[in-house]
């Protein structure tokens, strides 16, 4: 009797506990009668300096699915509305499950076209409640235009969740991965809301719960306004089309970046869509690089368009004067006759000709007056100070420009001529060729063309920036940096006329009349930039660097064609010239000038050797070329490259790896149960269908 009024009053607490105290059976009927929203926010809109939208959003949906609630779906019912089959669909749960487990909902289908939206509004009731659209805002572009610089958004994966994990994001949602999506994310995300809904008996959403009470609304990021001319910019990238280089422009006076141009680029609503991790795959890994922004991550030696600064540093330095004459016959012998420094000009040139008609021999000569200054004691200490004026100029270290991956360049120092040749083996005689721009010495499009603000302004600049403004704020204050002069060394203002002189001249008697444009008085430096390829000698860089008008400059500019095997007069100086005149004059309305344009549109500089790497990659779709180009490091060096990792989109590579692991797994039991040594030797092939070895990648460099 005992035992059973016991077991009776255990009954008896048990139900009162379960009905009057505990929550858990409550929160499970609420589940069942309750569906949470996710309110993604829509991303600030971007505008360019006219206020003209060049990033805006639209709205799309994705197919979610908590995996936990499949029972009694009609999966061959979803199948045929998403177009796959049920082995696809299994093999999608796992991943859902993988990712981001059984209870939570993740995406089972990204982006979903109008056509499947269409299909599933009209029966999604049937696939309740395991499965859910959930609208979100995504990017769309106005403009087919500066995908380097905007940069593009992508759903977040677990290695960006580890990288950002106290940032608030979650499984599903979308970030900036690179340009100005990425360095100002925390300023265009804006913040989640969430909704709550009641569901009928067959889980249908009615209306919200308890009139919306325990809602929060999404909150827009915030929008902001670029310096970018967006009509520029399409200039800018119809110029360098079938070309490789890049082309930046800057306001002097206040640092915005007018036009940031990197060859080739892409559509940026190519890395949007259902297809876009197809996309990405194929942009990945071509070998022009177009994911890689040539204006902040590629380097090049600066080739005569450096001499403008050693005649800073000599006139400055008082090694040299605006009168100091140097003879040219041929060559510069100054550290003897073994292998002399050609020059191109015969004579004898002061300060301003010498600029003009770009003889190497004087600014061999200016540089070996700078670091054999007896005013220094070693030189070690002549060759610091000279680094001291290359730093104030912007080189060498990174500009903190407001657009990821920028590199910083090389400006070479004792410590390196220390480490290379040892401690007092080395003169200026060793590196007599940085006095040209060749060399050690590496400079990126954005320094080229922030040094022509330096000089423009006679001798301050404002870092370059795109974003102007942030409405609503600069509540980071991430652009306070870009408020700021940088003005290290106080270099008088008739040393830069003098070197404007030069300039000026460039254009009126010298290498750079191409770039002249009626009305308007154009400073401007040509280069000619030598460079290698794996030890091989490639076709020289086309280098043009500008600024105008003269007085009161508004524009500074420059343009590298990679590889065109001309000067930098020939396709550099003509592509500038037409730049300035559509910024300054906002139209180009003389046919001849027109006629230009399509003329240089059309011409194709790819290098030769893009070509080959084309050939020899003989593409990803074959299995057994991707799986060389994996054991050879190919994918980690385009990562390494553009600075850009697949960021969980890359579908192609990760499947290419898994087939490459499966077959290797097979052959190796296939030739264990055989018991024989099978040696496979790779195919003899002639040099241009041969598969490229790890360093076949186009390296942008010297």
């Amino acid at each position: 009797m005992l035992v059973f009024i016991g077991m009776f009053l255990v009954i008896i607490f048990q139900l009162a506990h379960l009905q009057l105290f505990s929550s858990e059976y409550k929160a499970q009927a609420d589940m069942q009668g309750t569906f949470r929203k996710v309110i993604y926010p829509d991303r600030g809109i971007v505008y360019d300096r006219h206020h003209n939208a060049i990033l805006q959003n639209s709205v799309i949906y994705d197919l979610m699915l908590t995996p936990n609630k499949l029972k009694g779906i009609d999966t061959i019912g979803l199948c045929n509305i998403l177009g796959i089959d049920t082995a696809t669909f299994r093999k999608k749960v796992i991943e859902v499950i993988i990712k981001n487990g059984r209870s939570r909902a993740s995406i089972f289908e990204p982006l979903l076209t109008n056509d499947k939206m269409a299909k599933l509004n009209e029966s999604l009731y049937r696939f309740a409640p395991a499965f859910y659209l959930q609208e979100r805002s995504v990017r769309s572009y106005p403009y087919d235009a500066a995908a380097n610089v905007l940069g593009y958004t992508a759903e977040v994966d677990t290695n960006f969740l580890k990288k950002h994990k106290d940032e608030g994001y979650v499984s599903g949602d979308y970030a900036g991965m690179t340009g100005l999506e990425r360095t100002y994310e925390k300023v265009l995300m804006g913040e989640r809301g969430i909704e709550h809904w009641k569901r009928d008996n067959k889980n249908r959403l009615t209306e919200k719960l308890e009139n919306g009470r325990y809602d929060t609304s999404a909150v827009a990021g915030q929008n902001v306004y670029t310096s970018i001319d967006i009509n520029l910019q399409e200039l800018g990238e119809k110029l360098m089309q079938n070309k490789l280089g890049a082309i930046v422009a800057i306001d002097p006076k206040t640092g915005g970046v007018l036009c940031m141009v990197s060859a080739p680029t892409y559509q940026p609503k190519y890395l949007t869509g259902n297809e876009r991790r197809k996309h990405f795959s194929e942009l990945f890994l071509n070998p022009a690089l177009p994911l890689l922004n040539r204006t902040v991550s590629a380097t090049y030696s600066p080739g005569s368009t450096f001499k403008t600064l050693q005649a800073l540093v000599g006139l400055h330095e008082n090694v040299i004067t605006p009168d100091f004459t140097v003879t040219c016959g041929g060559a510069f012998y100054g550290c003897g006759t073994g292998k002399p420094m050609r020059c191109l000009d015969y004579g004898t040139f002061n300060l301003r000709n010498a600029i003009t008609v770009s003889d190497n021999t004087y600014f061999a000569t200016v540089m070996q007056r700078v670091i054999n200054n007896p005013k220094y004691p070693t030189i070690d200490s002549s060759l610091t100070a000279w680094d001291n004026y290359m730093a104030a100029f912007g080189l060498g270290h990174k500009l903190g420009v407001d657009v990821p991956s920028e590199k910083r360049g090389n400006i070479p120092t004792p410590a390196y001529f220390n480490k290379s040749f040892g401690a007092g083996k080395w003169n200026y005689c060793s590196f007599r060729s940085v006095s040209i721009g060749q060399g050690e010495v590496d400079v990126t499009p954005i320094q080229v063309a922030n040094e022509m603000a330096y000089i423009a302004n006679k001798g301050w600049y404002i870092t370059p920036h795109v974003v102007d403004s942030i409405e609503g704020g600069d509540k980071y204050q991430i652009l306070e940096q870009y408020r700021k002069r940088h003005n290290a060394i106080d270099i008088p203002d008739s040393i830069f006329e003098v070197v404007h002189d030069g300039m000026q001249g460039v254009l009126e008697r010298g290498t750079g009349g191409r770039a002249k444009v009626e009305g308007i008085t154009i400073c401007g430096k040509t280069g000619t930039v030598e460079n290698y390829y794996r030890g091989v000698k490639q076709e020289n860089h086309s280098f043009f660097c500008a600024f105008a008008p003269r007085e009161n400059p508004k524009i500074a500019i420059m343009c590298v064609v990679e590889n065109s095997g001309r000067f930098g007069g020939t396709y550099a100086a003509p592509i500038v010239g037409l730049m300035i005149e559509k910024y300054l004059k906002d139209s180009i309305v003389d046919k001849r000038r027109l006629a230009q344009i399509e003329e240089l549109s059309k011409l194709t500089l790819i290098p030769k050797k893009i070509y080959a790497e084309v050939r020899r990659q003989d593409s990803l779709r074959h299995s057994k070329d991707s799986s060389y180009l994996i054991s050879k490091g190919y994918i980690k060096i385009v990562k390494d490259t553009t600075g850009i990792d697949d960021d969980g989109e890359d579908d192609a590579i990760s499947k290419m790896i898994k087939d490459k692991q499966a077959l290797e797994k097979e052959k190796s039991k296939k030739d264990s149960s055989d018991k024989k040594t099978i040696i496979r030797t790779e195919a003899i092939l002639p040099d241009n269908k041969r598969k490229p070895a790890a360093d076949s990648i186009n390296k942008t460099n010297r």
